[in-house]
């Protein structure tokens, strides 16, 4: 496989940085493709947009497989054409994010950035502080990064960020990487991280009813998801849409856009569109 040359200059620094499979680099691409999009488009539309991401990491990774240095979402973020106007991280690890303000000092100096560190379902009320609140005169739109390695998104979380506010969702479902690897673990009645996932614990039955028209767990999963979203106001989104990650043939997860306003949509059709020559697979 051709490795695809790395736009930003990283050096070794002596900070974390964690290591991650071959396809985040796709990904963090991807997602700053959607980021540049919209940041771009919406800058004469409103008058602060704020790019938040909950699952920061360290700002720079090293792909698993080569031991090659990366840019994280963050900076790519951080370096599209037309800047957000205000930066909010949130990292559980202390080390990661010690190492992500050195990096985002080093490679967006004039960047407003705030950091929360801890785990974003429990600071979130901390993260939607930093968020500035829209009024008249002053509007605010947001776009919310959420990266988990596992389907471990509290919805009460994405609920408490969404409300009385505008924030446009990317969202990694973990849906093959995780949910499907450990089925039987997470359907037990005393297991409740799909309850708080999807914020509902009536799901259960709904899955003992889709398992008689063959409907895959993870599709399930993807579907109800949706329908939790589109309780927030949210469009859902066509299944189609949801770009599916694979690497070597397995399926890891769907990278999911969740708005209140079509023109999301259509932005994230151009990612679409633009993304093609991906190194890894994107249905």
């Amino acid at each position: 496989m051709a490795q695809k040359k790395e736009p930003l200059e990283l050096s070794e620094d002596g900070l974390i940085s964690p290591e991650v499979g071959a396809w985040a680099e796709d990904k963090h691409r991807l997602v700053a493709l959607y980021a540049s999009l919209f940041s771009s488009g919406m800058k004469d539309k409103w008058d602060n947009r704020v790019y938040v991401e909950l699952y920061a990491g360290a700002g720079y990774a090293r792909i698993r497989e080569s031991g090659r240095l990366i840019a994280g979402s963050p900076l790519h973020a951080l370096l599209v054409k037309d800047p957000f106007d205000k930066y909010v991280f949130c990292e559980e690890k202390p080390d990661k994010l010690s190492a992500l303000k050195v990096r985002v000092a080093r490679h967006a100096p004039s960047a407003a950035a705030a950091y929360v560190e801890g785990k974003c379902d429990l600071k979130v009320h901390e993260i939607s502080a930093e968020i500035p609140q829209g009024m008249t005169g002053n509007t605010v739109l947001s776009l919310c990064f959420v990266d988990p390695f596992d389907i471990g998104i509290k919805f009460e979380t994405i609920r408490r960020l969404a409300e009385g506010r505008y924030v446009d969702f990317l969202i990694t479902l973990a849906l093959g990487m995780d949910a499907n690897r450990n089925y039987e673990h997470y359907i037990r009645e005393d297991r409740l991280k799909i309850d708080d996932f999807l914020g509902a614990n009536d799901w259960r039955q709904r899955w003992a009813a889709a398992q008689w028209d063959a409907v895959k767990f993870t599709r399930f999963l993807a579907d109800e998801f949706t329908k939790s979203m589109a309780t927030l106001g949210y469009i859902p989104p066509q299944f189609y849409t949801m770009k599916e990650v694979r690497y070597e043939n397995l399926r890891l997860y769907r990278l999911a856009l969740f708005s209140r306003n079509e023109r999301a949509y259509k932005f994230w059709s151009e990612v679409s569109k633009y993304s093609t020559d991906q190194r890894f697979l994107f249905d």
